[in-house]
């Protein structure tokens, strides 16, 4: 196995979302391998749909992976600190790196806890298609800072 960005996320394939999320994965392409994993969303009442979601991604993420849960309560990172991080896992962890996103009920407790990296996308709360396509844009982004590319903008203040 080697270095590799897996997004697994929860949802059904839908236009805007697919060609702009397809861009990215292109520029990623670049830098390392990409792919992603659609979980269909569960059905019953929320909990059971959380522990349904959860056991689904599970099953999806490739072995050994190394997981970056989406959850407003995780660690709010800037840009640069993102990429840092992504750097770091690039040269030690040679195996899949996967970002999770989940339903528009989140992520189930019991893989928030077993996720090795919570990261949030900030205090808004955001449409589960639309955090996916930030993961893919903010990985990107990531990657450009790190091979010093003029894509991502110091601010002016």
């Amino acid at each position: 196995m080697a270095f590799e960005i897996v997004v697994v996320w929860v949802g059904r394939r839908r236009e805007p979302w697919e060609s702009l999320c397809g861009e990215y994965r292109q520029r990623i392409k670049r830098f390392a391998p990409v792919s992603e994993q659609v979980v269909r969303p569960a059905r019953g009442d929320d909990r059971t749909r959380l522990r349904l979601e959860g056991n689904a991604i599970r099953a999806a993420l490739p072995p050994e992976a190394w997981t970056v849960c989406l959850d407003r309560l995780g660690r709010n990172l800037s840009s640069r600190a993102l990429a840092a991080e992504v750097g770091r896992l690039r040269s030690e962890w040679q195996r899949p790196v996967a970002w999770i996103v989940g339903s528009d009920l989140g992520l189930d407790p019991r893989l928030l806890k077993s996720s090795r990296f919570g990261l949030s996308l900030g205090s808004l709360t955001l449409p589960h298609e639309l955090a996916r396509l930030t993961v893919f844009e903010q990985i990107y982004r990531s990657f450009t800072i790190l091979e010093g590319i003029n894509y991502h903008r110091r601010p002016f203040h």
